[in-house]
């Protein structure tokens, strides 16, 4: 199928054209033809499949030209990377028209962004705490939206944004179309589709917290941090098929200790992204890797759904998500656009049982491949040892109740446990 045969007008055929994009992928396949007929919609995918253009191009074909002040379309996100995605995509796509495409995020002062909303605006990207800002102050006349999409929603719920998107329902108005967009369907979502789509079309065109077919998966058996990063250096030193890689840690402190090691080592230019980064510095960043001038991007979860650069090589998992569809999130950054992509994960002795898990929602084994000789594994320091030690009894008591510890079965010596009130009968000696 081709996107004339989709029923794409031709202002947004050459913007593809532009694009390189040649193709509808399955899920722009299915969902524009129902969103073009003004059904409310329910669309799970995997990320890197082109759900962007499933809702931007019908909605833009909806909108055909900039009419009035007031903005008749609203795509909320739920994080300041995806808003500037998100609107560069509209913006990409309707550069043959004259619609006028807004984006609202936090980080930096609302006036600027309010007077972009008041000199006129069709389509509004924002997160969903600043929308309500600019609304509350006045500047944002909502009686005309027509369409609203939310993306990424499961991450919105997340994120506990259901307070904000109940006070948004409230203040567009009810006769519009609902789109919602994810790329997996958790109970929650579930739930907020229940309260504001009306009898809504659901396509999945994968199986939900699925992968993508083009990412090849594997993954390491490392015993402790300072390994990890000796490994790290050894498969970057390949410059040659680690292009663009972006390595996804845990905390804020790993980004940056990471970071500033890779910066060291002169493996090419490395950036660093985390919530504690100012907004300028994370943007550039993400600009600088997406110009191809960065070579590594070291991040949290931040920017998991954040990154839409169809070139990523690899993606390297230095630590095993804990929130175990951050895993989907996180390897969706490579094998974009139908390309083929690598996602390695570097697991250690704790972090097996989270693997374990996520092997379990995605339905299939990640398979193990061997350090490389020239790879110098270390001793697991002691406190990195009991650390690991104690997130394994956490595990166990998780998955079993009235499990005590591993230290708790040890035998008593004859007579040396202690009855109610009373003393062993032994002194400890002074320390």
């Amino acid at each position: 199928m081709s996107f004339e045969h989709l029923r794409i007008t031709r202002q947004f055929l050459n913007a593809l054209d532009d694009a390189g994009i040649t193709t509808p992928t399955e899920i722009q396949e299915k969902a524009i033809p129902p969103i073009r007929g003004g059904q409310d919609v329910i669309g799970i995918a995997q990320t890197g499949t082109g759900k962007t253009a499933a809702f931007a191009l019908p909605l833009l074909g909806a909108l055909k030209f900039a009419s009035g002040n007031p903005p008749r379309a609203l795509v909320l996100v739920p994080t300041k990377e995806l808003v500037m995605q998100v609107a560069t995509h509209f913006k990409m796509l309707s550069k043959y028209t004259d619609l006028r495409i807004v984006a609202l995020y936090g980080g930096v002062g609302y006036k600027k962004q309010a007077e972009e909303v008041e000199a006129g605006c069709d389509i509004i990207v924002a997160t969903p705490g600043r929308f309500m800002e600019i609304y509350l102050k006045g500047y944002i006349p909502a009686k005309k939206i027509k369409h609203l999409v939310l993306d990424e929603a499961d991450r919105m719920m997340d994120m506990g944004f259901m307070p904000q998107l109940r006070q948004i329902f409230e203040v567009i108005p009810s006769k519009r179309q609902n789109l919602l967009f994810s790329a997996t369907f958790p109970p929650r979502v579930e739930r907020l589709s229940e309260e504001f789509l009306l009898w809504p079309t659901r396509i999945e065109v994968t199986p939900e917290s699925t992968p993508v077919e083009t990412v090849e998966q594997c993954y390491y058996s490392v015993p402790n941090f300072r390994s990890k990063l000796n490994l790290l250096e050894h498969l970057l030193r390949n410059r040659e098929d680690m292009r663009r890689v972006i390595v996804f840690v845990r905390t804020k402190e790993y980004a940056e200790n990471i970071g500033k090691y890779l910066q060291r080592i002169e493996i090419g230019e490395v950036r660093v992204i985390h919530s504690n980064k100012g907004q300028n510095s994370r943007l550039n960043a993400m600009a600088d890797f997406h110009g191809g001038e960065v070579r590594v991007l070291v991040s949290t979860d931040v920017a998991a759904r954040g990154i839409d650069i169809p070139e990523v090589s690899h993606v390297i998992n230095y630590s095993v998500p804990r929130d175990y569809l951050d895993y989907v999130h996180r390897i969706g950054r490579t094998g974009r656009a139908l390309r083929t992509g690598n996602a390695l994960t570097f697991v250690d002795r704790a972090e097996s049982y989270h693997l374990k898990k996520i092997e379990g929602i995605i339905r299939m084994e990640v398979p193990e491949i061997g350090i490389p000789e020239a790879v110098e594994i270390l001793e697991t320091p002691k406190h990195e040892f009991k650390e690991q030690a104690r997130e394994i009894d956490h595990q166990r008591r998780r998955e079993d109740p009235d499990y005590k510890g591993a230290f708790h079965d040890r035998k008593r010596k004859p007579g040396s446990g202690r009855k109610s009130g009373s003393s062993s009968g032994k002194r400890r000696p002074r320390r």
